[in-house]
């Protein structure tokens, strides 16, 4: 899948995309912009949209919009839920600490209720994918960590990007927080091995506020899936290992 980058254009063709927002800001913009424009992404299994968001002081950026009803029905997920599951994923990120998912939010749209994320600029420059997510190093390590707490079913090289400021991201996470086993990833360097003390401590805090993500979560998320998730993590904890990873069901459907 190729990268998707969107800009905003004056009618003589003059780029006026705006400068990238902290997450914070973005986050407000998400929430309380209008929905300026919008056009059909031309590839996934799902409706998706590049959208443009402005609001009445100037404030503006460009997101993913993916609406409930552009949904494919799939036999092992609820359907309808995609959506909230990219809102969910996003929230796991926050909680952690490692901001590896851009800002998403849940809000009605021109096609109704979905998920809105923040779009996030691919680099320019060409890099080789499978050296560099094959890298042991700690951003990408947190991709792993969360793709197992998440139970991601479809980690592919397109959805793992690298920005403009060189930071790492992660995105399309509909396909998330099954009840049932469903890890598929191409991130596989870390299979069978210790997790770092930083990871480990950071899932062990995830794990202590587990009242509050019990809560949060159980408005878009069933509650076995909830349940599921921390019992991943508190199995992590506890190993201090990562699975090790099946060639003939943990590789996604598509690599790229």
């Amino acid at each position: 899948m190729p990268d998707l980058r969107i800009r905003f254009e004056h009618d003589d063709g003059t780029d006026v995309t705006p400068p990238p927002l902290d997450d914070a800001a973005a986050l407000g913009v998400l929430r309380e912009a209008d929905i300026t424009a919008a056009k059909l992404v031309p590839w996934g299994s799902n409706y998706t949209f590049a959208v443009g968001l402005s609001t009445g002081d100037d404030r503006e950026c460009l997101g993913i919009y993916k609406p409930q009803a552009g949904e494919r029905p799939l036999w092992d997920f609820p359907s309808g839920t995609l959506y909230l599951r990219e809102y969910a994923s996003w929230l796991l990120s926050d909680w952690l600490g490692w901001d590896l998912v851009p800002p998403t939010v849940v809000r009605d749209g021109p096609h109704g209720v979905g998920s809105l994320q923040l779009y996030v600029e691919p680099k320019d420059e060409e890099i080789d994918e499978s050296s560099f997510w094959g890298r042991r190093i700690l951003p990408i390590e947190r991709m792993v960590m969360f793709d197992h707490l998440a139970n991601n079913a479809d980690r592919k090289i397109g959805h793992c990007l690298v920005d403009t400021r060189d930071r790492i991201w992660g995105i399309d996470h509909g396909l998330t927080f099954n009840a049932d086993p469903k890890l598929r990833t191409v991130l596989w360097q870390f299979s069978g091995e210790a997790v770092s003390d930083s990871v480990r401590a950071d899932v062990e805090r995830l794990l202590c506020g587990a009242p509050d993500i019990v809560v949060e979560l159980g408005e878009v998320l069933s509650p076995f899936e909830v349940a599921a998730l921390l019992r991943r993590a508190e199995a992590l904890v506890r190993s201090g290992r990562y699975p090790a990873l099946d060639p003939h069901y943990n590789v996604p459907y598509g690599w790229w």
